[in-house]
């Protein structure tokens, strides 16, 4: 739905996301209904279709928002960075962060993966992630800081990485300390030979 919306109506479509992405994340998906969310905000259902033509499309527009806001963290952090090497390191520790900052976010993106009706979506913001994530890969080799290998693979796996370690915070399996996170940003660099003496 493409409406022209004031910034008040803005500030209500964001209310509705915001909690709607809470309430999901909580309770699920399918078990949390449309009255549900507009009960919680205190709103009429016309309020709700208002903004969103369905709970699908309220969905779809919270992950799109999500994976918008994790690209902006990663761009913001990798702005000055002086070579490739650096750029990935930023990228990789800013995506890690975001994703535990967002547990909200990061429950919805591992939901939406198992559901037909919206890992199509998420998937084309995870190619494009990978995408992005596979060029400073290949600016690296171009550099000779990295040995030549295949790009696209290299930003899955580190997409795999920073994901389960993630995945293991928010389960309660692992705490989130600095070395923690240091620990999984060295390993997508270096792997498990560490990093090499120079």
């Amino acid at each position: 739905m493409d409406r022209k919306l004031t910034q008040r109506g803005e500030e209500r479509r964001r209310q509705l996301m915001d909690f709607a992405a809470n309430r999901f994340a909580d309770n699920g998906y399918h078990p949390t209904s449309v009255a549900e969310i507009v009960e919680g905000l205190g709103v009429g259902k016309g309020v709700f279709y208002w903004y969103f033509d369905s709970k699908e499309e309220l969905l779809r527009s919270i992950l799109a928002a999500g994976q918008l806001d994790l690209r902006r963290r990663q761009r913001a952090a990798i702005t000055g960075a002086s070579t490739p090497m650096e750029r990935i390191e930023r990228g990789i520790r800013a995506s890690i962060e975001w994703s535990l900052e967002h547990r909200v976010f990061f429950q919805l993106f591992q939901f939406a993966a198992t559901d037909d009706r919206f890992a199509d979506g998420l998937r084309k913001g995870e190619q494009i992630a990978v995408r992005d994530a596979a060029r400073h890969v290949s600016d690296a080799m171009e550099a000779g800081e990295i040995p030549d290998s295949n790009p696209n693979l290299l930003a899955h796996n580190m997409l795999g990485v920073t994901t389960h370690l993630v995945h293991l915070v928010h389960r309660g399996l692992l705490e989130a300390t600095d070395d923690v996170v240091e620990n999984a940003v060295g390993f997508c660099l270096y792997g498990v030979l560490g990093p090499r003496q120079t």
